[in-house]
């Protein structure tokens, strides 16, 4: 079947389509967390004493005793053969933002030939894949491959129901047999304490006796686009790079926007209850979905849980939404901009800091006055976005995500904090050398005797920021969506536990001179200021005059592509901040900025062979073609004494050789390879491949708004983005 025929084809399929029929719900309670073996499950079937070993393990992190860890397994085993398990995996998170995992069986045989079940302690403590397979940067070498994955208990493991079976899922960190860590995990685990063991000083010094284990909570809004499957077959680049690298804007996109916040498409909304009936039985909160901005996106987000477990659920989200849409005919799109001239999705990273004793320290309360711990450690992520602002642009960096961070839906690729106007004016006050008691949103009242009253924020939203509080937590908006949320989570603990360290030093010295408590504070926080206000802007991140300020007047880094962001990993401000924390050795982190620089790279490579691919063996024949039909019906007509009046045959060739020239530019580039470093090598990918795909992209865009329609290849935006 031709191109253009299986096109016609995949829209007969799609109008004739069979609707999925909507099973009826099960209640929230008869599903939730039945697939989790979470505190709740093992104190049913653990011994009293292992269940206290294993919760005081999983609320403070502190050690396990190996008989423990055998009790664990036993229960653990015998509760995932009673679900139907015959095999476990321990569960992975390397550095390609992608979930792995290695099977094994609860099988040994006995000197009889019997096969029997077995799972000890010590299978639970340790699996063993490869450890040079993964990107490494440089940590393991195939004559060098041992790698370890260990059981992280703070996360529950689980049942991972799919047509070939069940499976019992144990998170995991992946560690070198030297010890370093090979994934987003450990790092995860080590910025919680870092920034646990600094925050217990500051608490320390503003008199609070009884802290609790402090740890860092995460929501993530998730968004992503869901494209039939008959049309993303015949879309190499949607299955290969996960975006359109071709595709005309249609007559009607989001300009209407009648999309966000609609009427959810039936056929959408049987999927997000089938999908969410899992999350739920896998013990993931999820809280609110509907409509995003562009047609055929769509948001998801959960609950707010401990950083740890947030990130492998987020994981666990991203993987069950890919196979859920499969079941329901869809491909669920996650790049980052997968559609030009529509919005991209981002992951918008909800991050706050507290404990059972002192709860949400980022929360304000009634009055920044009754509330000093509040005010030291929003001041603490103020120093820490303006010292390491690059960072966090390093940590989002990705091939993907250029596309999206700096367009006007999204954060510009400049790092600043959004407080909002009231609070805002309480850090200026500070700088002032002054404290005013925070004033109030005040009562929101229409006038119309109907509609409750209730209260407003203090503080409105700023969608242009991209570090921005809304309330009581800080929003990361500049997150990808197909990016694990552990790498910006990850950056956020280790500059809070650095400012909070900073912030420590300075109040116990305001406190040995005899200055009481709140005017200590006023004092270290007002130096912040000093140092570090220049990062706070509450005006529009998109505009220009915006981006001239940041960088010329107040000096902050303006990194539009990965190309310039991911060297940030190697500032010796930066590798100084890792190690001194502890969370990541200089070593380490820069096999990050070697998996991620590559990452880039293959990235945009892989892009360029496949706009190479599919120009010259799907476009241009369909454009021969349509010239070939013209110039027979323009002689026919001739021969008739009778003229065609088509202006766009002559651009149709001009467009169709510039396409074609710009795709041997596009070749002639992919073979350079003589590069000095990794970063010459990002730099001639951002700087000589991007608008090489964009050049033949370009030309090919045209083309497809004078090709008859019956001959185009491609299914079109029009067809794409609208769901039947």
């Amino acid at each position: 079947m031709s191109g253009h025929a299986s096109r016609l084809n995949a829209i007969t399929q799609i109008t004739n389509r069979a609707p999925i029929q909507c099973e009826v719900p099960q209640p929230l309670t008869d599903i939730w967390a039945t697939d989790v073996f979470g505190l709740a499950k093992m104190e049913e079937d653990l011994s009293k004493n292992a269940f206290k070993a294993i919760k005081n393990t999983v609320i403070t992190g502190a050690p396990l005793d190996p008989a423990t860890a055998d009790v664990v397994a036993s229960a653990m085993k015998t509760w995932a053969i009673s679900k139907g398990a015959k095999f476990f995996s321990h569960v992975f998170y390397p550095m390609t933002n992608i979930t792995a995992e290695k099977h094994d069986g609860f099988i040994i045989t006995n000197p009889e030939g019997a096969a029997i079940t077995e799972f000890t302690g010590s299978l639970l403590i340790k699996g063993e894949p490869d450890g040079s397979s993964f990107p490494n940067g440089s940590l393991r070498m195939t004559n060098a491959a041992r790698g370890y994955t260990a059981w992280d208990p703070t996360s529950p493991a689980y049942i991972m129901h799919t047509a070939n079976g069940a499976t019992l899922m144990i998170p995991s960190v992946f560690l070198s047999w030297t010890g370093e860590a090979l994934d987003k995990k450990i790092p995860l685990l080590r910025s919680n304490a870092a920034m646990d063991k600094a925050a217990r000083k500051v608490l320390t010094l503003m008199g609070e006796d009884k802290i609790a284990t402090l740890n860092a909570s995460c929501g993530a809004e998730q968004e992503y686009f869901l494209i039939d499957e008959h049309f993303a077959n015949l879309r190499p680049d949607l299955l290969l790079a996960g975006r359109s690298l071709f595709g005309a804007p249609p007559a009607k996109g989001q300009q209407f926007d009648d999309h966000y916040f609609g009427a959810i498409p039936a056929r959408v909304q049987v999927f997000m209850q089938a999908y969410e009936d899992k999350l739920y039985r896998l013990g993931i909160p999820a809280k609110t979905h509907h409509n995003e901005v562009a047609p055929g996106q769509f948001e998801i987000a959960p609950y707010f849980e401990s950083s740890n477990v947030a990130a492998d659920h987020q994981q666990l989200m991203m993987t069950l939404m890919k196979s859920t849409a499969k079941e329901h005919g869809f491909l669920c799109l996650l790049h980052e901009k997968p559609f030009a001239g529509v919005n991209g999705s981002g992951k918008h990273v909800n991050w706050s800091v507290g404990n059972a004793t002192q709860g949400n320290l980022l929360d304000p309360g009634s009055t920044p006055h009754d509330n000093l711990n509040f005010l030291l450690f929003c001041g603490a992520v103020i120093r820490g976005v303006h010292k390491h602002g690059g960072l966090l642009r390093a940590v989002i960096a990705s091939a993907s995500n250029d596309h999206r961070l700096g367009a006007n839906e999204a954060p510009p690729a400049i790092l600043s904090v959004y407080l909002g106007d009231q609070l805002e004016s309480v850090f200026n006050d500070i700088k002032a050398g002054k404290l005013l008691e925070k004033a109030k949103g005040g009562l929101m009242d229409l006038g119309l005797s109907q509609i409750l009253k209730f209260e407003r924020d203090p503080g409105d939203r700023n969608r242009t920021s991209p570090f921005a509080f809304t309330g009581n937590r800080f929003e990361f908006r500049a997150v990808g969506s197909s990016q694990s949320v552990s790498g910006p989570l990850v950056a956020m603990n280790t500059m809070l536990a650095d400012s909070l360290d900073w912030i420590a030093e300075k109040l116990e010295a305001a406190l040995a001179n005899g200055t009481d408590k709140t005017a200590a504070v006023i004092i270290v926080l007002k130096e912040l200021m000093e140092l570090h206000g220049n990062v706070i802007f509450g005006g529009d991140g998109y505009s220009e005059a915006w981006h001239k300020e940041a960088v010329e007047v107040r000096g902050l880094k303006n990194l539009p592509t990965s190309a310039d962001a991911l060297p940030e990993f190697k500032d010796p401000a930066v590798v100084d901040l890792f190690i001194k924390t502890g969370v990541l050795s200089k070593d380490e982190l820069l096999s990050r900025f070697e998996v991620y620089a590559e990452q880039y790279i293959l990235s945009l490579e892989v892009e360029a062979k496949l706009v190479i691919d599919m120009a010259t063996t799907q476009i241009y024949p369909a454009v021969t073609q349509h010239l070939t039909h013209l110039a027979d019906v323009s002689q026919t007509l001739s021969g008739l004494s009778l003229t065609l009046e088509n202006t766009d045959l002559a651009e149709a060739v001009t467009q169709a050789n510039a396409m074609m020239s710009a795709v041997n530019e596009l070749k002639a580039a992919l073979e350079e390879h003589d590069f000095d470093s990794t970063e010459a090598h990002m730099g001639f990918s951002a700087k000589t491949l991007c608008p090489l795909l964009v050049k033949v992209r370009e030309h090919a865009d045209k083309l497809e708004t004078m090709v008859a329609d019956d001959l185009w290849p491609l299914p079109k935006y029009q067809e794409m983005l609208f769901i039947k």
